[in-house]
């Protein structure tokens, strides 16, 4: 947006591209004209693999006790999205993974064009598996932009439960119900979704004024004995150590992306628009730290700010604060929030607990960012590792000779789809593509 000089933008986040734009509004709201939504989720119905295998009754009795009886669907929409889960899983590249979820392509020979051209088969796994870790439930309260989800009722995907949790829990967003039976939002009531953005973005829906709350990601660093240590090697060495190390975060917090906003005495308080960038500016100054002889302990949280010139304020501070205070010498301690955000970064997290956090309601589970990264045969390592090769390798010739067509001469293909009905009918590579083209 920077190098096109785009100052504002209304976001469309379809399907998993959902979560992306949800956290990118609720970072930059400065940013962000408006948020649109469409047959996408905060959350993930499936945990991992086997619970495509799950009696999907059982399954639903969980979702129950998480979500509440309002925002989780029928034990027959939780079996057929089993059915696309092993699909994606055993047979990419066949057709039968899209079958069952866009309905308005009835050719599976298309629709196995159209998997093995999106994706290779560990890309296709490996999206999956980055999609069972997704929940941006906790930053919805802090989104400030005007908001619209679309969502049809027998989206096949993504359930209209999800929509309905979104626009509960966005503030001020406006849920609009499309009949159909598709995930792809253009085949349910394209004139209507069209419509509907349209007035969102045109009409009486205007632009509130801009808030002074954004998402921000908080780190709090703080000198562990620096009492002691300022006794033992006198005030002006002691000083001269502050000073370098105040000179260490400035730009180490620069170098990723970061703000330092204060010293706190003994150590600083600094924000980022992302967790990831936080948790490596962390690990850094640490090793910084051991090479003035110091040690360092830190706490990372992520949550709605209130914005104040050269400060920062609100909840999410107190939190931070209170997270670092918790954290031992060479700790660097998280929230779950933080850990919920980074999954598929590679970053390991060892538990510890639950506790109550002074003058914060509620309990809080606290996590400490693993040195050596994700433990070998854990989730996340298994998601950072994981092979996923590149869609070409599972192209058949045909494949690639229409993707050339397409790519060169565009308008062929728009011409055939014209002609050629997404039906079954579709005879040859060519004509498969110009429907896939209409798509």
């Amino acid at each position: 947006m920077d190098a096109v000089g785009f100052g504002r933008a209304a976001l469309v986040g379809v399907s998993e591209g959902g979560p992306a734009a949800i956290l990118f509004a609720a970072t930059r709201p400065e940013r962000t004209r408006a948020l649109i939504l469409s047959g996408t989720a905060p959350y993930s119905f499936a945990g991992g693999w086997d619970d495509f295998e799950r009696d999907p009754a059982e399954l639903r009795a969980r979702l129950v006790r998480e979500l509440g009886e309002d925002y989780v669907p029928s034990v027959e929409w939780i079996a057929r999205f089993q059915e696309v889960g092993r699909a994606i899983r055993s047979a990419w590249g066949s057709g039968q993974a899209l079958k069952s979820v866009i309905s308005g392509v009835r050719s599976t020979r298309l629709l196995g064009m159209l998997e093995r051209m999106s994706a290779s088969p560990g890309m296709a796994r490996a999206t999956v598996e980055a999609i069972f870790r997704i929940d941006v439930r906790p930053i919805l309260p802090t989104i400030a932009v005007p908001t619209l989800v679309l969502h049809a009722r027998d989206d096949p995907a993504g359930p209209v439960q999800s929509g309905r949790y979104l626009a509960d829990h966005i503030p001020g967003a406006r849920m609009v119900e499309l009949e159909g039976v598709d995930h792809a939002p253009w085949f349910n009531e394209p004139d209507r979704f069209a419509t509907e953005i349209e007035e969102f973005l045109t009409g009486s829906h205007a632009a509130p004024s801009q808030s002074h709350r954004a998402l921000r990601t908080v780190l709090f660093t703080d000198m562990v004995a620096s009492t002691e240590r300022a006794a033992a090697t006198g005030d002006e060495r002691w000083r001269a150590v502050l000073q370098r190390f105040g000179e260490i975060t400035a730009d180490i917090t620069q170098r990723f992306g970061g703000m330092v906003v204060k010293s706190t005495g003994d150590g600083h308080l600094t924000t980022f628009e992302g967790p990831t960038q936080a948790i490596r500016c962390a690990e850094a100054l640490r090793v910084e730290a051991e090479t003035l002889g110091i040690e360092i302990r830190a706490g990372i949280h992520t949550g709605e700010c209130e914005l104040l010139d050269a400060d920062i304020g609100g909840i999410a501070v107190h939190i931070a604060a209170r997270i670092c205070g918790h954290a031992g010498a060479g700790e660097i301690l998280v929230s779950r929030t933080v850990q919920d955000l980074v999954v598929g970064s590679g970053t390991g997290f060892q538990d510890r607990g639950s506790i109550e956090l002074r003058g914060v309601p509620g309990t809080w589970q606290l996590l400490a960012v693993d040195h050596h990264g994700p433990q070998a045969g854990s989730a996340e390592a298994e998601l950072a590792s994981m092979p996923t090769p590149d869609r070409r390798t599972a192209m058949r010739r045909s494949d690639r000779a229409v993707e050339v067509i397409a790519r060169r001469t565009p308008w062929i293909v728009r011409g055939m789809a014209r002609l050629a009905p997404v039906t079954g009918r579709s005879s040859t590579p060519l004509a498969a593509s110009a429907s896939k083209g209409s798509v």
